[in-house]
């Protein structure tokens, strides 16, 4: 990996192979991105994996609520087996319960079941009733590779002085700015101290369409300012 990671959303192998050759470091890969993003099926991580190197974090996640009974967990620890078997090298996921609040139980749950692979908080901690709280609480999760986070539920362009807040305070490390994100937010966050980037809607034309690799080189070349 080069200084700043830059993460790719890959819904197939052409996506794949179009982040790899535009530059990208790893891929979150996912289904159905009018639910913002859902569990792919082995197939697609083991068809990836045939084709492209970079790491795949799997999304983990039933339907387009930040919410997990016992049945989905249930549900979400059979997906999580197949898909490491398939060439998973992480997953993206997290909970919050009825009240808004990180939901420890059944985020707990899943880190077990995936461990000791690593593992991304997803956008749900943008959405808790208190983000603050919210961002407390997940960034002392075991085996936590990075927190995926805007820093507001409307996007990075609102949530850029809660992001440097939280670099300030030590954590940029954990942090992967995504979620909106646009060319301008770029040096601002480099300078803030983040060095991980998430791009999906930003590197395809609309999500019918593929990945395109010179829009992902790009973004490689912003990520990598000096």
């Amino acid at each position: 990996m080069t200084g700043s990671l830059l993460e790719v959303i890959a819904l197939n192998v052409r996506d794949a192979v179009a982040a790899e050759q535009g530059g990208a470091d790893r891929l979150e890969v996912c289904a159905d991105m009018a639910a913002d993003g859902l569990t792919p099926t082995p197939e697609t991580v083991a068809a990836i994996a045939a084709e492209c190197p970079l790491p795949q974090m799997v999304m983990l996640r039933c339907d387009a609520s930040f919410t997990a009974d016992p049945d989905v967990l249930d549900r979400l620890r059979r997906d999580a087996k197949e898909l490491a078997e398939a060439g998973a090298a992480g997953f993206v996921f997290g909970f919050l319960d009825s009240a808004g609040a990180v939901d420890l139980a059944a985020t707990e749950a899943l880190i077990h079941a995936v461990s000791p692979l690593p593992w991304t908080f997803h956008r749900a901690v943008d959405h808790a009733a208190d983000v603050q709280a919210s961002w407390r609480a997940v960034r002392l999760l075991p085996n936590l590779a990075t927190v995926l986070t805007s820093g507001s539920p409307q996007g990075v362009g609102d949530g850029l002085p809660v992001l440097k807040g939280r670099a300030d305070s030590g954590d940029g490390s954990i942090i992967l700015a995504g979620g909106g994100l646009k060319p301008a937010h770029v040096g601002p966050l480099l300078d803030y101290g983040v060095r991980a980037f998430h791009v999906g809607s930003a590197v395809r034309a609309s999500w019918r369409d593929p990945v395109e690799w010179r829009l992902v080189r790009n973004w490689r070349a912003l990520v990598e300012r000096d």
